[in-house]
């Protein structure tokens, strides 16, 4: 039985992915730290403070957040990980996006013509129901739904 989200599309799109779940904020600069110094194909949380997080391949997952945290960098780092290729699907986010988050990610979409897909407002019921490895599924509408 699947499980339906309503947030508030940031940056629109559609798409299918995997779910990776961090129920603390994302610590942008210290989860893609290396993989941005060390210009890794993959992006490797590096952030041992997230043990959600911590070792997992971030590439190409829909990343499911409260928001993210951390150092004024975050919003360069997410330029740097889309120019990289390494960037994730999509941001969902429980909370309102954050501020850095935003301006990473619009940036990221204008400057690169790199989208992350990004949803937020889903409310802390959506991180409750959701899991890592799940499959997500997105609206342009900002429609949410968790496949079992």
């Amino acid at each position: 039985m699947s499980k339906t989200f309503t947030g508030r599309p940031i940056l629109a799109g559609s798409c299918q992915g995997e779910a990776l779940v961090s129920h603390g904020g994302l610590n942008t600069l210290a989860s893609y730290q290396k993989a941005v110094v060390f210009q890794s194909k993959k992006a490797i949380c590096s952030d041992q403070n997230n043990p959600d997080l911590y070792k997992k391949d971030m590439t190409d997952k829909i990343i499911c957040l409260p928001q993210t945290i951390g150092s004024t960098t975050g919003g360069l780092v997410m330029m740097t990980i889309c120019s990289q290729g390494i960037q994730p699907k999509a941001f969902l986010f429980a909370d309102h996006i954050d501020s850095l988050a935003a301006a990473g990610v619009i940036l990221s979409d204008i400057w690169l013509e790199k989208r992350i897909i990004v949803v937020d407002q889903l409310g802390s019921d959506f991180l409750d129901a959701i899991q890592t490895g799940q499959t997500v599924s997105i609206t342009e509408e900002g429609i949410i739904t968790i496949n079992d």
